[in-house]
């Protein structure tokens, strides 16, 4: 029995677990303002959003649920645009309408639901941030030109929102029903009956934030029995000790990102982050679901290819370590048991003297596959010599790709254009891309050139930019 609460009413299902939340809403609950679009995560007309207790507090995010499994409900509160519909139109609601922000109204639900999802965090304000809060939703009417005026009448209805109380200050604000006062004690009462047990089945499939598999794999993810990686206690939190970064296994691309522990190590964190996907799917997406999912061009995997990030690997309790670089065998072929799960990601936190750079080009700037993603830490030592290096690269080989050559060509060796004219053929020679509907080969590898050389200029553009010129 999965217990969650949809907009004002609990929840008992004994549907299967693998079922989307998209058509348990609209098929099992009739709460047709939730639209079917692409059933990928791409579109946003599905969001929804999703309030769990963190730290005493219930927190709001937007996810599609096309993607998400009623497992990851449980002990939860979701809630569909007909959870904030009341007497009149919300502020959020009555901006889209004065603001022509809706023509066929298909994708007018995800963008209100996006919306109010961005009223409620308390840390975010600005009408930059109202625009992030929407970058997972797709219009194909209005140019978008009316929905950003949308967003900022909406950004400025905040200015005054209360810190202290938010939530009863957009209660009495009229962005949300009063029934949103009484969710914290319904969530702390409703998590002592969550339904999802932490033991581990064998013949069981594993799913975590089901952004790869439910696409993939829906039918299989809908009538197969699973083992809900997703909430699992032993598998979240982020850590820093002895000079080491821990991370959970099912930590968000979210968690990750809004980290202060990865703020500080990362000074660019956000930046990066703003190229992985889209803010729905950074809120269900796992680190490690990244990982096993073994793409090519999987974002996170190449972020975490160049910290030579390690893995622990569980099965049944018994744990080994492995390197990532090692972790990729061929195309989608793991170093992994069928009964083994990454419980662990781990990785050496960088000096402050080294820099750290994650570059991607996709045919988007928001909500696209990379053609080419690729990261690197570097440090030089004082007299401009490479100390420590790390690269990897997406897009150009069959799995996520560790340049373990170029980075043994350029260790020890003093920075100048000489040896990154070699390198950038070192580079070459190492990478397999091939022509697809993301770039040829050729493109493939101008992008690679391009942005290995681009790693660089965040070292020193001063004493680079020569060095840069002459390649």
């Amino acid at each position: 029995m999965i217990r969650f609460v949809l907009n004002d009413q609990l929840v008992n299902s004994s549907l299967p677990a693998g079922m989307t939340m998209l058509d348990f809403v609209r098929y099992h609950k009739r709460l047709s303002g939730t639209k079917i679009g692409c059933r990928e995560g791409d579109c946003g007309a599905c969001t929804v959003l999703v309030g769990s207790l963190e730290n005493e507090q219930v927190i709001y995010r937007s996810m599609t649920s096309c993607l998400m499994p009623i497992a990851n409900a449980a002990g939860k509160h979701i809630v569909t645009i007909e959870g904030i519909n009341m007497n009149a139109l919300s502020p959020v609601q009555q901006a889209m309408v004065d603001c022509n922000g809706t023509q066929c109204g298909f994708c007018t639900p995800g963008f209100v639901m996006s919306l109010t999802g961005f009223v409620m965090n308390e840390s975010v304000t600005t009408y930059q941030q109202a625009i992030e809060s929407i970058d997972g939703n797709i219009c194909r009417c209005t140019g978008y030109k009316s929905i950003e005026r949308a967003a900022a009448i909406i950004t400025s209805s905040i200015s005054n929102r209360s810190n202290k109380y938010p939530l009863k200050w957009l209660v009495e604000n009229n962005f949300i029903p009063d029934y949103f006062l009484t969710l914290k004690e319904r969530l702390i009462e409703l998590s002592g009956h969550v339904s999802d047990a932490q033991s581990m089945e064998n013949d069981h499939l594993l799913i975590a934030g089901g952004t790869d598999l439910n696409v993939q794999k829906h039918t299989v993810v809908k009538s197969s029995a699973l083992n809900n990686l997703f909430d699992r206690p032993n598998l979240k939190g982020i850590s820093i000790q002895n000079g080491r970064c821990y991370i959970g296994a099912s930590v968000t691309v979210t968690d990750f990102s809004e980290s202060p522990l990865m703020c500080d190590v990362f000074p660019n964190l956000k930046k990066h982050i703003k190229l992985v996907s889209s803010m729905p799917i950074r809120n269900m997406a796992t680190l490690a679901g990244n990982i096993v999912n073994a793409s090519p061009i999987g974002d996170m995997s190449i972020f975490l290819l160049a910290l030579d990030a390690e893995l622990v690997l569980n099965c049944s309790n018994v744990r080994r370590i492995i390197k990532l670089q090692d972790f990729y065998k061929g195309y989608k072929q793991l170093e992994l048991m069928p009964t083994e799960i990454i419980e662990q990601i781990i990785f050496d936190i960088p000096s402050k003297e080294a820099a750290f750079s994650f570059e991607k080009v996709c045919k988007r700037t928001h909500l696209d596959i990379a053609s080419v993603n690729t990261a690197c830490l570097i440090q030089l030592d004082e007299d401009q010599a490479i100390k420590k290096i790390h690269l990897s690269a997406g897009g150009v080989a069959p799995f996520p790709k560790y340049l373990k050559n170029t980075c043994a060509f350029l260790l020890y060796k003093k920075l100048d254009s000489k040896t990154l004219k070699f390198a950038v053929s070192v580079l070459q020679e190492e990478v397999t891309p091939i022509s697809d509907a993301r770039g040829t080969i050729e493109y493939k590898r101008l992008l690679l050139r391009q942005l290995f050389l681009t790693h660089f200029k965040h070292l020193n553009k001063k004493i680079l930019g020569e060095t840069l010129q002459h390649i």
